[in-house]
């Protein structure tokens, strides 16, 4: 610090360019972005052309600071030294930096350089050919009381179909309308034939009260108002049933959705500072790792992760980034998805176990008779003994088909009845006189025994360890260190780019990590380490009327160990 400071003096300032400190993520995030070699203008800022690039570096460097509002990017870029210095002290309007986080051409962006920054760690081996998968749960930006249920829905609407029943039942004994079938499928078009009749006898009793005007009491206008309620209430029956079919509409196979955001699902989430197990609108966003680096992403509105692994497979095999093992927690054992990993990806090994495999290690498991599996069972003629001796021979095959088509075949035991003395087995009967029945699902036990074979292998077991080191991480730096726990625009789209934004910044700080890592520690075995230079800097200045540094990027590799990195 300086001995004499004088705000108020009189001084000569001496314009100097700034340049961000070395391993600052302003750096890379500049470099990143130059290497996507963007030459289109962003259209819809003040002023109306701005550069894309430069929108893309500023909106990149505050996610990775953890600020997500527009108004907070805009003082960020006019106020912080390596925002302004990426934008060349270009501010753009709040309003500027909103429309381009919700723009097609951030979509692209994030898409292109995802795939291109995996394409590289993976030239440069700095992932595997392993593909961690899981999920967590992000709020979405809507009101947590802002639920609608279908099961509600459904029964408001077989309410509001009975009063209408009940309704047409009075218009056909007044003889307004003919008799409507039971059974009849009511639609609005219906009702509004229905109303149209109430309206024309409406006219004709509107001219009976004209001509018995004097009449006192008159019964027209007694008629004139008891229609001019029924006609009301079908105006009103008439718009709930349209309400709940724009809901129907809406739901999809969800089973909720928030009036705020109608894309957003109420979910389960774990950061309920309560502890209470309270439903709240969010999204459920899938990722894959390698090497705690994020190789693709997907936003889905189901709260289970079951559902959600068959078509995230699919858009990582679309982008070329799905790696040869395939490996996620027991949420995803399913056997619609074993089948489809098995029928669709041969190649591929996938390490997911199945939801009771740790229970069915266990020594209670294991002695419990009442589990099919600890019978005895004979294949040359098919039948199972359990621990009283009865024996269950094979009858039919059985199909069963869920809610989402999936179809399951099951095979179909029956206790014997009878011994060898025509005598009735009383274990073989239900407390209620029946037979015992069984149901074998072979092909699920078959995929059971293979994922315990995989698991059991000490190779096949240390890659799935590396579950909990490689991806779990992931979702705490989103959260912890990123206060990432909320999205701030509305609708499927829009959230999944915004999501693109917080996976890339994540990605640039664990590159910025790694590369901070390699320069302060030095690791090697000589017969078997790669060193990769990732970040070299040529200085260059010139003594003109200001100074001029050139900042250029050079990428080559030696041996280093593992996925370390050194610059030397």
């Amino acid at each position: 610090m300086q001995d004499y400071y004088n705000m108020n003096q009189t001084t000569l300032s001496i314009t100097l360019d700034y340049l961000p400190e070395e391993n600052h993520p302003a750096r890379y995030i500049n470099q990143f972005v130059e290497s996507l070699k963007l030459t289109d203008t962003y259209q819809f800022g003040r002023p109306r052309e701005y550069d894309l690039g430069a929108l893309l570096k500023l909106v990149l460097l505050a996610y990775s600071y953890g600020i997500f509002s527009s108004r907070q990017i805009e003082r960020f870029a006019r106020e912080n030294k390596p925002a302004g210095w990426l934008v060349s002290n270009q501010v753009p309007s709040y309003r500027t930096i909103c429309r381009f986080r919700i723009s097609d051409e951030l979509a692209k962006l994030t898409e292109a350089g995802l795939t291109q920054l995996t394409t590289f760690l993976r030239q440069n081996k700095l992932i595997d050919d392993v593909s961690f998968i899981d999920g967590t749960k992000i709020l979405a930006d809507a009101n947590k009381y802002s639920f609608v249920w279908k099961k509600n829905t459904i029964r408001f609407d077989e309410m509001n179909r009975e009063k209408l029943v009940e309704l047409l039942g009075e218009l056909h004994e007044a003889k307004i309308i003919g008799e409507v079938p039971a059974g009849s499928n009511l639609t609005p078009e219906l009702l509004e034939m229905m109303i149209s009749k109430v309206e024309d006898h409406l006219v004709v009793l509107e001219q009976k009260v004209a001509e018995t005007e004097k009449v006192s009491p008159n019964p027209a206008k007694q008629k004139r108002r008891t229609f001019r309620a029924k006609k009301r209430k079908l105006v009103e029956r008439r718009d709930k049933m349209r309400g709940h079919q724009d809901q129907q509409s809406i739901y999809g196979q969800r089973n909720s959705y928030s009036k705020t955001d109608h894309d957003a699902t109420f979910m389960r989430v774990k950061e309920d500072p309560m502890q209470n197990g309270q439903l709240k609108p969010a999204y459920n966003l899938q990722i894959a790792t390698s090497g705690q680096f994020i190789t693709g992403y997907q936003l889905f509105q189901n709260p289970t992760d079951t559902r959600t692994l068959q078509p995230f497979i699919k858009h990582l095999q679309q982008h070329g980034t799905l790696g040869a093992t395939i490996v996620a927690d027991a949420g995803y054992g399913s056997e619609s998805n074993y089948r489809f990993l098995e029928d669709s990806l041969p190649e591929h090994t996938a390490l997911i176990p199945y939801g009771t495999m740790i229970k069915e290690n266990s020594r209670k498991w294991k002695s419990d008779d009442r589990k099919v599996m600890n019978w005895d069972y004979y294949e040359a003629d098919d039948y199972y003994v359990d621990s009283k001796g009865v024996r269950f021979n094979f009858k039919v095959y059985r199909k069963r088909t869920d809610k989402y088509g999936f179809i399951r075949d099951f095979k179909e035991y029956v206790a014997e009845k009878l011994d060898e003395n025509q005598n009735v087995i009383s274990e073989a009967l239900t407390p209620k006189g029946n037979l015992r029945r069984i149901q074998v699902n072979s092909a699920w036990e078959y995929f059971k025994a293979k994922q315990r074979d995989l698991l059991s292998t000490s190779q096949t077991a240390a890659i799935y360890a590396q579950r909990k080191i490689d991806v779990e991480p992931i979702f705490g730096k989103m959260k912890a260190s990123l206060r990432f726990h909320r999205f701030s625009v509305r609708g499927l789209d829009r959230v999944r780019k915004e999501a693109g934004i917080v996976i890339m910044a994540l990605n640039i700080q664990k590159l910025v990590t790694l590369v901070a890592n390699s320069k302060s520690k030095r690791i090697g075995r000589e017969n078997k380490d790669r060193f990769l230079v990732l970040f070299h800097y040529k200085e260059t200045s010139y003594v003109t009327a200001s100074f001029l540094l050139i900042a250029n990027l050079v990428w080559f590799s030696s041996p280093v160990d593992g996925r370390g990195s050194q610059i030397k």
